[in-house]
């Protein structure tokens, strides 16, 4: 019998996501410190079977039905596409989040294992601003990347962009005609307090509706309808592919949120900006029935708050940075 998974204020939580590893091949500038990380011993890490063993209770006991792959980078995982065959098994809308960088070589193996959909990461059009970024002078890799998912079949292929103020923000109708070129959905995302050196700030932030404003002088837009997803879409007029803006700073969509996220190390987090995680690696390897994982995984959901509260006195920063957490 599925039953929902329901917090406290009435909302039903149906979108796993999984970070695979916290290890990454960038050193991006707002998602890990500048001094050098300290990655979690091997041994550390939820093996693929006790991460196909959480996400089939999810997905059979709660009716979960949307599971998406996350880092670090995903893709430095190895022998990613043989879990992503066992969690493909599950039924479920499978996703992946990743820098692009690898999927020149992975793309069409992981379209073979069952991914349905992936999101690319890429900050910048301009390869010097773009290596600035990253600390890797890598652009053109990531864009054979994005050809690649394309050439796999991935429809739509997503990009992921945080804009930065006085850093990207010069770059928004530069992505969205490379979206229309390229039959690429832009996601444009506000800055979060979730960068690894804790330099963010509210001046930072460029709002979702500059965003819009600037996209849409260019390329006139129309609102989508939009659902749960965290993106507000809005298609062209004209008919050329849409864009997505996630406006979690000046926009929180809390409310309808109806995700939870399972760490590299085993930690469930009811929110991206939880303070608290409840281990279920330690119940796994303590040999946990199905009954103990799923009282523990109700317990954290029901103790999500109403929302993260960015920008008022209460707001407390997650302990993690991005790259620790998952997206």
């Amino acid at each position: 019998m599925v039953q929902p998974l329901v917090d406290g204020y009435g909302r039903v939580h149906r979108d796993l996501r999984i970070s695979v590893t916290d290890r990454c091949n960038y050193r991006c500038t707002y998602c890990m410190p500048h001094e050098e990380m300290e990655w979690l011993p091997r041994h550390e890490v939820l093996t693929f079977e006790e991460i196909e063993r959480v996400a089939r209770l999810l997905v059979t006991r709660y009716g979960v039905r949307s599971v998406r792959l996350t880092g670090g980078e995903p893709t430095v995982r190895a022998h990613l596409p043989v879990l992503v065959a066992k969690l493909a098994a599950l039924g479920v809308d499978l996703a992946l989040t990743t820098n692009g960088a690898s999927l020149r070589l992975l793309a069409d193996d992981l379209a073979a294992a069952g991914l349905a959909r992936i999101n690319i990461s890429c900050d910048s059009l301009d390869r010097q601003r773009f290596a600035q970024l990253t600390r890797r002078d890598d652009l053109a890799r990531v864009l054979d990347g994005v050809e690649a998912a394309i050439e796999a079949g991935f429809d739509p292929v997503k990009l992921n962009v945080v804009v930065m103020r006085g850093v990207n923000d010069d770059e928004a109708v530069a992505f969205a005609a490379y979206g229309r070129d390229r039959g690429v959905t832009v996601r444009f995302i506000e800055f979060m307090p979730l960068d690894g050196d804790r330099d963010w700030s509210s001046d930072k932030v460029v709002p979702a509706a500059e965003i819009l404003a600037a996209v849409d002088a260019a390329f006139p837009l129309e609102p989508v309808a939009r659902g749960s997803e965290p993106a507000e879409r809005w298609r062209y007029r004209d008919g050329q592919g849409e864009i997505g803006v996630i406006a979690s700073v000046t926009q929180p969509f809390c409310a309808s949120c109806d995700r939870i996220r399972l760490t590299a190390d085993g930690r469930l987090r009811s929110c991206l900006f939880a303070t608290e995680e409840t281990d279920l690696r330690g119940l796994l390897r303590a040999g946990a029935g199905d009954d103990a994982l799923a009282a523990a995984v109700e317990a954290a959901v029901a103790a999500k708050g109403a929302g993260h509260q960015i920008g008022q006195a209460t707001f407390i920063r997650p302990r993690r940075s991005m790259s620790q957490i998952g997206g």
